[in-house]
């Protein structure tokens, strides 16, 4: 990936483009044919630091309250949130992943160095059983990373077998005398992650090659019908996506790109995830809305070759990426989660929300103690973060049609851009309309008028999530200090909802 400087904050940050004023949004709910995917609110769990020990899993053993060595503190959090899909072994562990480690006895498994994330020995005590029995109590999709970095087609093509049929095959056979009769539905398979770094420092052209050569012996097994998803490129790399376009094609059913909010790659040079200034939230939101621009930039390359949209564009991986809290393990990428963070899972998902046409599936990272995650836990205390409660309060968008809209909102310079300070999203499921609404502003609020889908709608019902300060967040002695409250300051008038939105808050409304 390339490198990003701060520099001249101040200039990126204080002006305005326009003169404050009412923000309007109209709807065209005749021009609604697009559905959210479900999808765009995946979510992902590698073998990172306490995601998956100590965030997910603890043992059937383990003093801390479990369900056959899932938290329960995790999984009635996570259940709220209606996870639709989970990806899963990784990330880079994905490519050093060898499958038939994590199978049979526990105390038979095979111990293995992470390598790529601080060095901590992995006993394989979760594995595939575990993580597939785990999507089924989340009533979620599993979307499995095979290696390709490391690993053969043999063992990719016995990983699927295994895992998804039901004959009498040798595959099958192995998992049935692990406990597992029935095989389990696995849609979602990615050939690979991040082929053109950790998962091997591939180019394109020979990654294209592997990518024709190892799905060919990812096999469809009985009514298992697999969605393979080819490693796409790092944010600003169009060429990766254009060869791939060009050499795989309709051999995939997914493309993936990957898009950190980040401010510089390097050893402490991120930046502090609850330590920062006016200036560096500002540089970060305008680095978030970059992603759109990205993301374009990719659909245009695909348009070219897939002109029918029939492959879908998976942002498998997103988020903020911060330095390590002081006093943390090396490696294990554990962050605080502020309200900042709230902002970039916000807007992200409002511009995913767009694009149903192409994207079909996002993942954000991480799903426990790792980067932006939704959870945060230590021993037998668990907190939620902001960013949990933006996705608890944006899963009303999840497989409604999206309502496209146009937004006039006054603007703010960001890293050289005209930014509003209002963003938005709408869509429809059955009779109610779902608005999501952020003012990224920290100063001043926003009188908001939108025209609504329905003008005979009577009552509408309100959340807001904001704090006193853009830093603030939960600790394990303060969980609550951020928390989504009910917001009435919506009235209907005249088929029209106006409210007055909060400086540094973020709304979800619902009106029928």
């Amino acid at each position: 990936m390339k490198k990003y400087f701060i520099s001249s904050l101040l200039a990126f940050s204080t002006l305005f483009a326009s003169a404050q004023g009412e923000v309007t949004i109209k709807t065209y709910p005749q021009q609604a044919n697009q559905k959210i995917s479900k999808h765009i609110y995946g979510h992902f769990a590698e073998h990172l630091g306490t995601c998956i020990y100590g965030g997910l899993w603890v043992g059937e053993n383990s003093s801390i309250p479990n369900e056959k060595g899932y938290r329960k503190d995790v999984l009635e959090a996570l259940k709220k949130l209606q996870i639709p899909n989970l990806r899963w072994p990784g990330g880079c562990f994905a490519d050093e992943y060898h499958w038939m480690d994590g199978i049979g006895a526990k105390e038979s498994r095979p111990k293995m160095v992470n390598n790529n994330w601080g060095g901590t020995i992995e006993d394989n005590s979760f594995g595939t059983h575990e993580f597939l029995n785990l999507c089924e109590i989340l009533d979620c999709e599993p979307y499995i990373s095979g290696n390709v970095g490391s690993g053969s087609v043999e063992e990719m093509a016995k990983w699927v077998e295994y895992m998804t049929s039901d004959g009498d095959s040798p595959m099958a056979n192995l998992r049935r005398s692990n406990g597992r009769d029935k095989a389990w539905d696995v849609k979602f398979f990615g050939v690979g992650n991040e082929s053109w770094g950790c998962g091997g420092n591939m180019r394109p052209e020979y990654y294209a090659d592997l990518y024709r050569r190892y799905s060919t012996y990812c096999r469809d097994y009985d009514d298992n019908r697999l969605f393979k998803i080819a490693s796409g490129a790092s944010d600003y790399d169009y060429n990766w996506t254009e060869v791939l376009m060009k050499n795989i094609g309709h051999r995939m059913s997914g493309l993936s790109v990957h898009y950190y909010t980040i401010t510089e790659w390097g050893e402490g040079k991120k930046g502090s995830a609850i330590d920062f200034t006016n200036d560096e939230y500002y540089w970060i939101i305008g680095k978030c809305l970059e992603i759109e621009e990205v993301l374009t930039k990719h659909m245009d390359i695909m348009d070219k070759y897939d002109k029918d949209k029939r492959i879908g564009l998976m942002v498998d991986e997103w988020g903020t990426w911060f330095n390590e809290e002081p006093g943390t393990i090396r490696g294990h990428l554990y962050q605080q989660n502020s309200m900042r963070d709230a902002f970039v899972a916000a807007l992200s998902l409002n511009i995913f929300n767009k694009y149903g046409d192409r994207i079909q599936m996002a993942n954000i990272a991480q799903l426990a103690n790792v980067l932006q995650s939704m959870v945060l836990t230590k021993d037998d205390k668990m907190t939620l973060t902001p960013t949990y409660h933006v996705f608890e309060m944006y899963k009303a968008h999840q497989d409604a049609t999206h309502i496209p809209i146009d937004l006039t909102s006054d603007t703010r310079e960001i890293r050289g851009r005209n930014i509003n300070t209002v963003s938005a999203s709408v869509s429809q499921k059955g009779d109610a309309v779902n608005l999501t609404l952020t003012n990224i502003d920290l100063e001043t609020d926003r009188k908001i008028v939108i025209d609504l889908p329905n003008p005979k709608a009577k009552n509408v019902n309100g959340r807001i999530l904001t704090s006193k300060n853009i830093t603030d967040h939960n600790t394990f002695e303060q969980p609550n200090l951020v928390k989504p409250e009910v917001f009435k300051d919506a009235k209907i008038r005249n088929g029209k909802l106006e409210l007055t939105i909060p400086a540094k808050s973020i709304l979800a409304l619902e009106v029928q």
